[in-house]
């Protein structure tokens, strides 16, 4: 007798039905071979991973007193007072209550649309954007409204327009999703006067900004952007930050911080409870006394280097119809292909010749991108940025010739 699989599906929640029935924007992710040198993913360089402070780090914290480390206990107070110190230095006036240790940028990002967004309400998110939240926000069943992104980040012209339009219309958008820092994926960083910009839309129009600052320290010149939290109407802005791209991204430790009520809210949703004191000690520890802005420092003379071998690769092997960002930190270069140089086909044949890139439509929730790419210098060696480049650009050049 054949046993007929049991239909588990049946007993999906409602939220759970619209997630599986959403197409995922992911399908145009590259098909790497295991011998592919990838430019695709913004991985962090493995060789800045800070291991000997980590070991360190991690005998202090078990030697001093193991107990409130390995059972059952809170969070580390001093990791919550350090980020807290941390937002104070750029100007913020920090109410601890209001913020939280989560699980990684990401975990709050997919908690918010939770808390905040019913199917057939609306949300703006930039085009393109991180493919991550892009995912996430389309599979709640929202409507989505892209804004393009310029060379100063959002387009805040569009984006008036738009909150014009839906106002109009008797729609109130549940947020607006920004990357003001080295956006991902084009690397752009908007200057002061749009962010007050950015921020004073907000608050005119009563909708929450997501301000994802993953790359806000990241610059290479070791400055930092002022904080969206620090300008009037501030009221309106959830800050997310993490430690993925300054510590490392197995570390999965990030914050958030924003109105007292959606913190309290996000709070209620962390069904999994507060981070685990052994991880949250252990980044306090390895944080303190400068070391972090000492390892930042680094970090961004390295990430400069692996940029401008980037950009020189670029330069050398690139057809001079695709045009690509130049940017001053973060972990990416975004181009803009020409009409015979659809990033979809692109991408197959340079895999062909050994190396990979993230097309542009996997950074869109509307389809749009197919003569676009992102290009990540973040993790490959130098050597294998060259050489992953050099051989893009020999794709695109067969790619033409079969035109």
């Amino acid at each position: 007798m054949v046993r007929v699989p049991a239909d588990v599906s049946e007993l999906f929640s409602r939220d759970s039905r619209q997630i599986g029935e959403s197409e995922s924007i992911l399908h145009d992710l590259p098909n790497e071979q295991s011998q592919t040198i990838s430019l695709a993913y913004g991985d962090a360089d493995p060789t800045c991973f800070p291991i000997a402070a980590l070991v360190a780090g991690v005998e202090h914290i078990l030697s001093v007193n193991p107990d409130p480390i390995l059972n059952y206990a809170p969070p580390s107070a001093q990791l919550h007072e350090l980020v807290a110190t941390r937002l104070e230095r750029r100007g913020v006036a920090v109410d601890r209550s209001r913020l939280m240790i989560s699980h990684g940028s990401g975990h709050v990002l997919a908690l918010l649309p939770h808390i905040l967004v019913d199917v057939g309400d609306t949300i703006i998110v930039e085009g393109p954007s991180f493919l991550g939240a892009v995912e996430f926000f389309a599979s709640t069943g929202a409507t989505i409204e892209t804004i393009p992104v310029t060379e100063h980040g959002m387009d805040l012209d569009v984006l008036e327009a738009t909150l014009k339009r839906l106002r109009s219309a008797g729609i109130r958008p549940k947020f607006i999703y920004a990357i003001p820092t080295f956006q991902n994926p084009t690397g752009r960083l908007m200057p002061d006067h749009d962010r007050r910009r950015l921020v004073a839309l907000a608050a005119t129009y009563e909708v929450l900004l997501i301000d994802d600052d993953a790359y806000g320290d990241l610059h290479f010149d070791g400055s930092h952007a002022p904080s969206m939290l620090s300008y009037p109407g501030s009221e309106w802005v959830m800050h997310i930050g993490t430690f993925s791209k300054i510590l490392a991204p197995g570390v999965r430790t990030a914050w958030a911080y924003g109105p007292d009520a959606i913190m309290r809210r996000l709070r209620q949703w962390k069904s999994d409870g507060p981070n685990g004191p052994f991880m949250t000690h252990l980044v306090a520890r390895v944080s303190a006394d400068g070391w972090l802005d000492r390892h930042i420092a680094t970090l961004n003379q390295t990430y400069a280097h692996k940029y401008q071998v980037m950009r020189a690769a670029i330069d050398a092997h690139f057809p001079a119809d695709v045009v690509t960002t130049s940017v001053e930190g973060g972990f990416f270069v975004y181009g803009y292909l020409p009409a015979d140089l659809p990033a979809r086909p692109l991408v197959d044949v340079a895999i062909r010749h050994g190396a990979s890139f993230l097309p542009g439509t996997t950074c869109y929730a509307n389809g749009q991108g197919t003569h676009e790419m992102r290009l990540a210098f973040s993790y490959q060696s130098v050597e294998n940025i060259t050489t992953g480049i050099a051989r893009i650009g020999a794709a695109m050049r067969e790619l033409r010739a079969t035109r």
